[in-house]
């Protein structure tokens, strides 16, 4: 309902038991995060609204009334991730809303950034436009700038603050999202000015930190940061917090902070719970629906020490708060939204019943009603404006023809540590080969939105492939079109197979391609069913391991390399990136000739 007066009118009177609510959930304990107490309560909704929250609701009930039995059922509010890129699941909205919804989770707090680096601020208004049909709440936060990759990769549609000046005023912006520490540090003015325009506009500033500490961090938050997802440990976790900062511990599908961050709570200071929260930042379908979502993690807290309650709040009422969203979503009070849980019991915490909005939309982690993608329009298209490739744009030549070459490889130590590895490989008619049996392969990105023609090269180590080839053009943070291999042939393959065929995930080996996920919209999601995506996502990792890669991802491991915010190398458009001195290296550190 939009907040105005007639509807507030209606309101008021619903909660006063002028007009009957269209739904009352009756039976249940109410697990109270306001005051961290349980007891049994009805729950009277009007619309998507609570109206009433009493041991006894009947006033409320008219003819009309639809009946929820919670009997034996603890009432829970719907859960909030603080930070995700949906993108990363290769689910569009309406995917991710029928993988999440049913574990609980039914809001979350997004940029949205994945999709408007394909297609800017006219895509960004038709995946608003999809949020609208489905039972997920999205808190945006507008980019504080991107790309976010320095130096500057090709994305495009540059955020900026011009764009600042305007989106911050829309209804959907609920802050900046994922200001980076570096950026705020390091005096860019783009986004100084998004932070800028916030406080003008009393919006909060969200932060990303990793690694933050002493006169770096005090700095930052002179910025204005608010909150942040990104700490590595829990003494980090805590000065942070004893510095005022809201903290997210984060458990994604691919890094998982939760078992050493939470100590900051279970060994440190159990009164830092109230200003923790929780979030997943980047999850595969595979792994929503083999282990759930925010439920798992709350489940995760649980199992850490943590009591039921007070994780129940990490995923509730504590992100509101750090989201200033606190009186629209996160407890079970009147005049909140009608976003309620059953789950069996706070210790347990299995998800049942999901209201969302006032209208029960799964049951023991089924949909209730059918969500439909909208049609796509040019905006989100997956073209990739792309000149086909041929193999010798996948070798590295340098100016000797025959000898050696010592070489900086980028060697991935988790999804989110990239160190030096000096390797030496061997130079043959003026071109520096990959070794595969020294797990030294070729990467590559290459700009995908017909702006520049860029293309990059360097070498990577922790795959292990032995033969063949692996492309994405679903990369955060700019998306470009990467690929990886230790065959020039293969990687051409690969590229060329997204670039005809509208972006997706591919692998190829020997001249052939052996498995593709088509992913149209925007070349980095897809409307299909969560449940085809997994076991798309398991073919591709089993494809991976043919090659010889161990990683337990190896795709996504690939399409994090392009982010300049990890340690201690990465790969963009523009080239190789030593991440501590914010530029392009040479990975060619010597050259002898035989």
């Amino acid at each position: 309902m939009e907040r105005n007066i007639e509807n507030l009118k209606l309101l008021v009177r619903a909660g006063k038991g002028e007009i009957p609510a269209d739904a009352v959930v009756r039976g249940g304990n109410l697990v109270n995060v306001m005051t961290g107490e349980i007891y049994p309560a009805d729950v009277a909704i009007f619309r998507d609204t609570i109206v009433a929250v009493d041991a006894d609701v009947g006033m409320h009930v008219g003819p009309g009334t639809q009946i929820i039995d919670a009997s034996g059922r603890y009432l829970v509010p719907g859960l909030i991730d603080g930070h995700i890129h949906s993108e990363c699941s290769k689910l569009s909205i309406t995917g991710f809303a029928k993988a999440v919804v049913p574990c609980g989770t039914t809001s979350i707090v997004s940029g949205l950034d994945e999709y408007i680096s394909v297609g800017g601020l006219e895509g960004l208004r038709e995946v608003f436009e999809e949020i609208r049909g489905v039972p997920l709440r999205v808190f945006w936060g507008a980019p504080y700038r991107t790309p976010y990759t320095v130096p500057q990769s090709t994305i495009d549609f540059n955020f900026n603050r011009e764009v600042h000046a305007e989106v911050q005023k829309w209804p959907e912006c609920y802050g900046v999202w994922e200001t980076v520490r570096e950026f705020v540090t390091g005096g860019d003015e783009d986004t100084l000015g998004a932070i800028a325009e916030a406080f003008r506009n009393r919006l909060p500033v969200f932060g990303c930190a990793p690694m933050a500490r002493g006169k770096e961090l005090d700095g930052y938050l002179c910025g204005g940061v608010r909150l942040d997802h990104e700490s590595y440990d829990h003494e980090e976790v805590v000065e942070k917090m004893r510095k005022g900062m809201h903290m997210l511990i984060r458990e994604s599908s691919v890094t998982h902070f939760l078992a050493e961050n939470i100590r900051a709570v279970t060994e440190v200071n159990p009164a830092l719970a109230r200003r923790v929260s929780f979030c997943t930042d980047d999850v595969t379908a595979t792994d929503v629906l083999s282990k759930g979502h925010l439920d798992n993690v709350v489940r995760l807290a649980i199992a850490a020490g943590v009591p039921p309650v007070t994780a129940i709040q990490m995923g509730t009422i504590n992100s509101a708060e750090a989201y200033r969203i606190d009186h629209l979503v996160g407890s079970i009070s009147p005049g909140r939204l009608a976003d309620i849980l059953l789950v069996d019991a706070p210790d347990t915490f299995v998800v049942r019943t999901v209201i969302a909005g006032g209208r029960v939309a799964a049951e023991d982690k089924k949909m209730q009603y059918e969500l439909k993608a909208p049609p796509r329009t040019a905006a989100l298209s997956g073209t990739l404006k792309r000149a086909l490739t041929t193999p010798a744009d996948f070798e590295y030549r340098v100016g000797v023809d025959r000898g050696e070459a010592d070489v900086l490889s980028m060697d991935v130590k988790g999804p989110f540590v990239r160190v030096r590895r000096d390797v030496t490989l061997k130079v043959e008619d003026g071109v520096v080969r990959p070794d595969p049996r020294n797990d030294v392969a070729l990467v590559s990105v290459l700009e995908r939105f017909g702006r520049n023609g860029n293309r990059s090269l360097a070498f990577c180590s922790g795959w292990k492939l032995k033969k063949g080839a692996m492309a994405s053009s679903c990369a955060p943070d700019d998306n470009n079109i990467v690929v990886m291999g230790v065959s020039p042939e293969d990687m051409s393959l690969a590229v060329n197979h997204l670039i005809r065929n509208g972006g997706g995930q591919v692998l190829a080996a020997d001249g052939e391609i052996l498995d593709f996920l088509p992913l149209p919209v925007g070349g980095i999601c897809s409307d299909a069913e969560p449940e085809e995506i997994a076991v798309r996502e398991r073919e591709l990792n089993a494809a991976a391991a043919a090659l010889g890669c161990d990683l337990p991802d190896p795709l996504m491991y690939m399409f994090f390399l392009p982010i300049t915010a990890i340690p201690d190398y990465a790969i963009t458009d523009v080239g190789p990136v030593d991440v501590h001195a914010l530029d392009v290296f040479d990975p060619i550190l010597a050259l002898r000739a035989e």
